[in-house]
This record gives structure tokens, C-alpha cells and sequence, in this order.
């Protein structure tokens, strides 16, 4: 007899944007009950995105003490945590609820979007990440050898630095818009660099931005090509900038990303300075649905 097969409802949502065919793509499994850690490796990795997400719904009462339970891939690997996915999986639980607030259940633990309605806007986002953990500074010798850029090529009054809201990236700010526009590095030299001073990846930031309402303009090169948009990394900046006076305690800012690469994304960031230690990151945006489906397996 012949089995039927597996149907399993996705949604895809641009994240980091208002508008369809912007920001970073998201692909949300609805359900994912019953799928194996191999199989969910092979749907991301069949969605071809930056990131894929699995909810695997739970009791209510499960729900409500813990956060509703999200798992995040990448085409290569599951990631304890990332910002557009948690960003996009929030709105696409949203869309079936209408809460204020959702809470996911990452494997970094509870991450809370609580969400801001204003009449003829569309819906924004905000994730509280974790509190920031400050990790080394770099000298920008060893990182220009390793990425292939000029020491000339970075900002030298501000510091390269690994911080992590959950992944480590290691902020590394460029001098103008031109050299970060026309960026090319070494993926592979730059992996093992990172992976011997505890980064994950490089954050390319640089002050000098297209939009004049932004605060930096940023890349992130990594395995599958460039991101449109890198919530994670953008909760790591965002530390980085109160910690180093680019912006106040609670001031909202926004940086761009995805410009290179015709997907302009728009992400908010804040962070709180008190008693002398960065806390309250917190990432925020617009998603937009595009797509709905059913995978077969």
C-alpha cells in the first residue's frame, strides 16, 4: 500500500522590511512535530534561505510558563539563535493570534517580540535579546591579513570587537561607504580566524550610510553568500554603539543592510547603559508575508 506523504504548511515572510521582495526571507514550518534534526537540516537546506524555522506547538499551559518552542537552521547548521528568524517566526504566530506579545523558546532560552500597532502603519516588531557579553578587540593587522583588507581600510576610532547576544559576531567598522560597498574577503582564512578568537562571523559596519536617517550602513559576507539582514549581529552592534558613544542609552537607531544586494533591509536597534554595563538590547522591524504552501516529504 502506498503511504501518503507528509504535508507540512509553511509560510515565507520578507523580514527587516515593509515591502514585499525586500529585507531577508524567512521560511516558517508551521508544525513541526515529528520531523527528525536530519530532516529539518534537509527542508532548510531545500528552502535555500538564510534561515528556516520549526514551531513544534505545545500545551498551552507548556506554552505560557515557557515561550512557544522555535528551532532555527541554516542551510549548513541549527543556530542557537538569529535575529530576522525569531523576528519572522513572531509575525507569522502573530498572524494567527493577534497577541501584543509572543514569546519563543530558543535554544538560548526565552526571547520575547512584543509588538507596537499605529493606525496606517504597518505592524512593528521588537525582540529583547539577551544581555550582551563583551568579548576581545581585535588588532586591525591581523584583521586586514585575515579578510584581505587594508589596515587604511577601517575606522580607527573605533574598535573591532566580538560581542554576542546569542552568537558572537565580531563588529568590525570600515572607514567609508565606498570600502564596504566594494568588499570582497576571504571566507575561508577569515573562518579560521574567527573560530581561534571566539567569533562567528565578521559585522561589516561603516558610519557613512545611503539612507540619511540611518546610523550605520552594514554587510555580513558568511557560507551562503551575504544576508540581507542579520538581527543577531544588529543586537551585538547595538551594544557596541552605546558601549562606545555612536548612540545614547535607549536611543533608537536604525541600521541598513541588504543594500548591495537589491534587498534593502531597515533594522531598528536600542540598548540601555546601567551602572556602567550594556543591557536591553532590543531589535526591532516590519515583516511582510509572501508566500504560503505545503512542503511534501
Amino acid at each position: 500500500m502506498t503511504q501518503l506523504p507528509r504535508r507540512l504548511a509553511m509560510t515565507q515572510w520578507d523580514v527587516f522590511s515593509s515591502r514585499p521582495l525586500e529585507g531577508n526571507s524567512l521560511a516558517v514550518f508551521l508544525d513541526g512535530r515529528g520531523l527528525t534534526d536530519a530532516e529539518m537540516q534537509s527542508l532548510a537546506k531545500e528552502m535555500n534561505l538564510s534561515e528556516t524555522t520549526f514551531i513544534l506547538p505545545r500545551d498551552a499551559a507548556t506554552e505560557r510558563e515557557n515561550g512557544i518552542r522555535v528551532r532555527i537552521f541554516t542551510v549548513q547548521e541549527e543556530l542557537p539563535f538569529a535575529g530576522h528568524p525569531t523576528l519572522g517566526t513572531a509575525f507569522a504566530l502573530r498572524a494567527q493570534s493577534g497577541a501584543k506579545q509572543v514569546v519563543l523558546e530558543l535554544n538560548v532560552g526565552k526571547v520575547p517580540v512584543h509588538f507596537e500597532d499605529s493606525d496606517g502603519q504597518p505592524a512593528f516588531g521588537e525582540m529583547t535579546q539577551i544581555d550582551p557579553t563583551f568579548g576581545m578587540q581585535h588588532e586591525r593587522d591581523a584583521v586586514a591579513q585575515v579578510t584581505g583588507l587594508r589596515a587604511q581600510d577601517f575606522d580607527e576610532s573605533l574598535p573591532i570587537e566580538t560581542i554576542s547576544t546569542g552568537v558572537p559576531f565580531t563588529v568590525t567598522p570600515l572607514k567609508s561607504l565606498s570600502v564596504i560597498q566594494n568588499l570582497q574577503i576571504d571566507l575561508n582564512r577569515a573562518t579560521e580566524y574567527l573560530a581561534k578568537t571566539a567569533g562567528k562571523f565578521f559585522y561589516f559596519v561603516t558610519r557613512e550610510t545611503v539612507d540619511r536617517d540611518a546610523r550605520l550602513h552594514a554587510r555580513m559576507l558568511f557560507y551562503n553568500g551575504e544576508d540581507p539582514a542579520t538581527g543577531s549581529a544588529a543586537g551585538c552592534t547595538a551594544a557596541w554603539m552605546v558601549a562606545h558613544g555612536l548612540a545614547k542609552s535607549d536611543e533608537r537607531v536604525l541600521i541598513e543592510q541588504g543594500v548591495e544586494m537589491k534587498r534593502p533591509s531597515r533594522i531598528f536597534v536600542c540598548a540601555s547603559r546601567r551602572d556602567n554595563r550594556v543591557v536591553n538590547v532590543r531589535v526591532g522591524g516590519n515583516s511582510v508575508e509572501i508566500m504560503r504552501g505545503e512542503v511534501l516529504l
